[in-house]
């Protein structure tokens, strides 16, 4: 374990300066406003926020927060890891998905108020974490999460919490790992579905069918199958890498507020894709995942299941079918796909009320 400050060569600035100055925008396509993607109109407005955006200063707030880097099991892993003083209570690991990073985790570590330990590690080949030696899979990544939780810093028991990709981290360290004793899930599990003999209701059929919607899958199905051809366009320029990240968080986000709310917090993620040139790397859980990563075992430890509103009709009858210990079960008011950077107050109360119990 190595002490890890985020430094930034100015060549890499200055390049990125460069290459936002030089921007074209597309043409806009007939319709309305996003049907086609990000209009080209808000994309010009957000190049221009990017041209002013001050690196150095997003990087001195980053390294506020003490980071570390070390290698387990083959893969270089990043992460901040701030310490309490309260050692005697159960630390939470926090796990970002795509399109975001561990900066999108930091909210919710601040909401904890220095009340435990907390550890928010990059996923493998995301910002400054190296990919993962074999296909990337969410078991995979548990077990190297478990392996910094428990080797790497000593901790005997711990609780987890995970988005989108690190919602499969979360649940594959909350069923397969005894050190994880308590699960936290705003993107609760969908994986009942795939699991042989479980018949689901009306309900939850309905449910899983509402939030299939084709028309926002075309990046997955990209990202799945032509990755490479994606990324060098991405790597390429910096316009487009934040046209395709900033149309997924309007999209995901509640009432589409993250892009017009928090720019500065959109910015800092996309910069993180570019300065590290990991936009390709984080295709890789679409690409690699194996088949029956989804299903995790049946996860048996407490848990406490907040339902985000991009999910708002998640019925309690299907976490019941992945959860058999839920101590609570709400519907958030506020907050998306993005929960803890949207709405990091309910799920750092949430992380504090089952700790309580489990303790």
């Amino acid at each position: 374990m190595e002490p890890f400050r985020i430094a930034v060569p100015d060549d890499v600035i200055a390049d990125l300066q460069r290459r936002l100055d030089a921007t074209i925008l597309p043409e806009q396509t007939p319709g309305p406003d996003w049907s086609a993607g990000i209009p080209p109109a808000v994309l010009g407005s957000l190049v221009e926020r990017w041209r002013a955006f001050d690196w150095r200063a997003a990087e001195s707030r980053l390294n506020a927060y003490d980071q570390a880097v070390t290698t387990v099991d083959g893969c270089r892993i990043h992460l901040v890891h701030v310490r309490s003083a309260h050692p005697e209570r159960l630390p939470v690991v926090l796990t970002h998905g795509w399109p975001y990073s561990f900066a999108s985790m930091l909210p919710l570590l601040d909401a904890l108020g220095g009340s435990r330990d907390v550890v928010v590690p990059s996923l493998p080949g995301y910002a400054f974490s190296g990919a993962l030696p074999v296909p990337f899979s969410a078991a995979a990544v548990a077990d190297r999460w478990d392996a910094l939780m428990t080797r790497e810093l000593g901790y005997d028991r711990y609780l987890t919490y995970g988005e989108d990709v690190g919602a499969g981290v979360s649940d594959w360290l909350a069923g397969a790992h005894p050190a994880a004793v308590g699960i936290v899930a705003t993107h609760a599990s969908f994986s009942a579905r795939s699991r042989e003999g479980v018949e689901l209701t009306d309900e939850e059929r309905a449910f899983l069918a509402s939030v299939a919607v084709p028309a926002e899958s075309g990046y997955a199905h990209q990202q799945g199958t032509r990755p490479d051809t994606l990324a060098a366009a991405l790597v390429d320029s910096p316009s487009g890498l934040l046209a395709w990240i900033a149309e997924k968080v309007r999209a995901w986000s509640d009432g589409h507020a993250l892009v017009d709310d928090d720019p500065e917090g959109l910015l800092m993620n996309v910069a993180l894709y570019w300065v590290t040139r990991s936009i390709g790397t984080s295709f890789r859980p679409y690409t690699e995942s194996p088949p029956g990563d989804e299903l995790h075992p049946v996860i048996e430890v407490p848990a406490s299941i907040l339902v985000q509103r991009h999910e708002a009709e998640y019925p309690r009858s299907l976490a019941e079918k992945s959860y058999t210990d839920i101590r609570s079960f709400e519907r958030l008011s506020k907050g998306g796909h993005f929960t803890a950077w949207e709405a990091p107050g309910p799920v750092a109360a949430a992380i504090t009320a089952l700790a309580a119990e489990v303790e």
